[in-house]
């Protein structure tokens, strides 16, 4: 027999607790009757070692008052925030439509991807989301498909804002040594190294949803936070037309811009992408018009090493691509795999850490010890 929820049927504040809606990594979310407004809402508990650290209680109830101040359709309402006999919760506004990650679910099932009305629909609503954030100065920092609600008519709805902050600032509850908060398979090269973090982080998280709903995976898969970690910070991502080849390219080059390494080569803000995903609908018929790419080039990107589109306006991908490129770290001149020294300044390109091995600017190992190499 299932065992009883202890605050079901228990009042926090002016909230009556009813049923359980779910639970995370790291909260209970409860659906609770607010008594005095007669109206249901979405109460996240957290649990009580959080409650137990009056820093971190401070920090939380100070981020929650600024999210509270966000208004946005594609951000959860957030009504208060308190703390009671040791119970840490945030109240939201109840969204009774499942969640992203439900929908992508269920087209998984149907053996088929999101199609492109509704991928541009969804994702523009959640770059608007996020533009709307960041300009209010507030980094998402967990991205993911369980982190967007639906509502009843389909549109997306922003939930833990702010929360994943708080997180970060209490070192002794990470769980990975090193790590940012975040979960791994979402998480920014940035985020995985431990660096700064703004809203490009988040930019690259939305690529990676966007990734998930035209593949109906992620692009780095690992059963480790490590292995995750690793691909994250140096792997370049597989094309999504290798795994899904009906997809639009229009589509791929706006998750590609939004995945590579370097921040300063993604989308520079939401704003951008949600305005190239409109594009994307409009000239479906001709992917690469009208879409300016943000930062270089991808066949100037050399951290991630993404081929170029040798035909801007040519709809098929498959056989109109260029080698890929490498750049190098002393002139950025472009250079191929296979050469050892820059074709213009000759900086070596790829020496081994470990033994000194010169090895061809396209190798991930040395190729005489097996050392991985630094990209």
């Amino acid at each position: 027999m299932k065992k009883q929820d202890d605050l079901i049927g228990t009042t926090l504040g002016n909230y009556r607790v009813l049923d359980t809606l779910g639970q995370g990594g790291m909260a209970k979310v409860y659906k609770a009757h607010q008594e005095t407004l007669g109206r249901d809402v979405a109460i996240k508990v957290l649990p009580p070692w959080y409650a137990a650290d009056r820093s971190f209680v401070e920090r939380f109830n100070l981020e929650a008052r600024l999210v509270a101040r966000l208004s946005h359709p594609n951000i959860v309402t957030v009504h208060d925030a308190n703390e009671q006999n040791g119970h840490l919760y945030i109240v939201m506004q109840l969204v009774d439509g499942g969640t992203l990650k439900d929908r992508l679910d269920q087209i998984q099932k149907e053996g088929r991807v999101m199609g492109i009305d509704e991928v541009v629909s969804i994702f523009t609503q959640l770059a608007d989301a996020l533009a709307y954030a960041h300009t209010e100065g507030i980094i998402h920092r967990d991205i993911k498909p369980v982190n967007v609600l639906m509502d009843r008519s389909g549109r997306p709805i922003l939930s833990d804002f702010g929360i994943a902050k708080v997180l970060a600032s209490t070192q002794d509850n990470l769980t990975r040594p090193g790590a940012g908060v975040g979960t791994p398979e979402y998480m920014s090269p940035e985020q995985c190294q431990g660096g700064a973090v703004d809203g490009r982080a988040d930019i690259y998280a939305l690529g990676v949803m966007l990734f998930e709903a035209q593949t109906g995976r992620t692009p780095f898969q690992g059963n480790n936070y490590p292995a995750l970690a690793h691909s994250h910070i140096y792997e370049p991502p597989p094309r999504p037309s290798t795994i899904n080849p009906t997809i639009s390219p229009a589509i791929e080059y706006i998750i590609l811009t939004a995945l590579m390494k370097n921040p300063q080569q993604r989308y520079q803000t939401a704003r951008d992408m949600a305005d190239t995903l409109q594009k994307a609908l409009i000239h479906n018929t001709s992917p690469r018009a009208n879409i300016t790419p943000m930062g270089n080039s991808y066949g100037q990107s050399g951290l991630l090493g993404v081929p170029s589109y040798t035909n801007p306006r040519t709809p098929s991908l498959v056989d109109n691509r260029q080698p890929v490129l490498y750049h190098c770290v002393n002139c950025h001149h472009m250079n191929k795999p296979q050469v050892r020294y820059c074709t213009r300044c000759g900086y070596v390109l790829k020496q081994c850490a470990v033994c000194g091995e010169r090895n061809p600017v396209g190798n991930r190992f040395c190729t005489k010890c097996g050392q991985s190499l630094a990209p």
